[in-house]
């Protein structure tokens, strides 16, 4: 296998240039701050920023019959289905992101494949046909208790905001399989945890035959990350020329 990990021209350490250590580190002594204080100052207007701000997003009221009186029934039994709404629209927006991920992990291969990750593309191919899977799995759930699939709730909000840096990494020409195996076992990780998650939001709302359902995408999901992390293992310890 290729190694990813090179010895190269990398200027960003100071040890690359020694004879002027001692000439920045002096010029660096020697130049005041732009700006007195610490982070205080930082944080006190952060906290003034979060004192009058409102809520990231919400959850619109259900457009359907249905909707609506399942929604009330939920309230009457002292339950907040707009939660439950808010991370299903959560998991549908990261399994949408999962397939564009292993899209470009796909592409990432593909192109690579003469370096020998010995990655099978076919396994890629499945795990992507599955997130796919995944995604209409809980968009015909939002649809079932009467909720609006193409909103895109708060919690979704957030998760794509926390999720921009995977794609970015995969995406990028310069970086290895490795590096790309690790932002999928980042994405790996919170999904699997996600999941769990919405199985037990579901059950708690009575919606066991949607709980079952999810228990198999969580299965799937549990061979994905399996896969992902012993590439991502395997391909370090080829990198570090050590046993596995």
């Amino acid at each position: 296998m290729e190694k990813s990990t090179v010895l190269g021209t990398n200027r960003t350490g100071i040890d690359m240039s020694p004879i002027d250590i001692k000439e920045m580190v002096a010029l660096s002594n020697a130049t005041p701050s732009s700006s007195p204080g610490d982070e205080q100052a930082i944080a006190k207007m952060r906290r003034e920023y979060i004192a009058g701000a409102g809520v990231i997003g919400s959850v619109p009221p259900p457009g359907t019959l249905k909707g609506m009186a399942s929604t009330a029934m939920e309230k009457l039994a002292g339950k907040n289905p707009e939660a439950f709404i808010d991370k299903l629209g959560c998991r549908l927006a990261f399994e949408r992101s999962g397939v564009r991920l292993y899209d470009a992990l796909i592409t990432k291969c593909s192109a690579t494949v003469d370096q020998g990750h010995g990655i099978p593309l076919n396994t890629l191919r499945k795990f992507r046909d599955e997130e796919f899977r995944h995604f209409k799995l809980v968009e015909g759930a939002i649809r079932s208790i009467g909720a609006d699939p193409t909103a895109q709730t708060p919690s979704a909000d957030v998760d794509a905001m926390a999720s921009i840096g995977l794609i970015q990494v995969l995406t990028d020409p310069r970086t290895s399989v490795a590096h790309c195996l690790e932002a999928i076992l980042i994405a790996e990780l919170a999904d699997n945890d996600a999941w769990q998650l919405l199985i037990v939001l579901a059950e708690k709302m009575g919606m066991d035959e949607m709980a079952r359902e999810f228990q198999t995408a969580l299965q799937e999901e549990d061979v994905h990350l399996t896969h992902v992390r012993q590439w991502y293992k395997q391909m370090i310890m080829e990198d570090a020329a050590v046993a596995s």
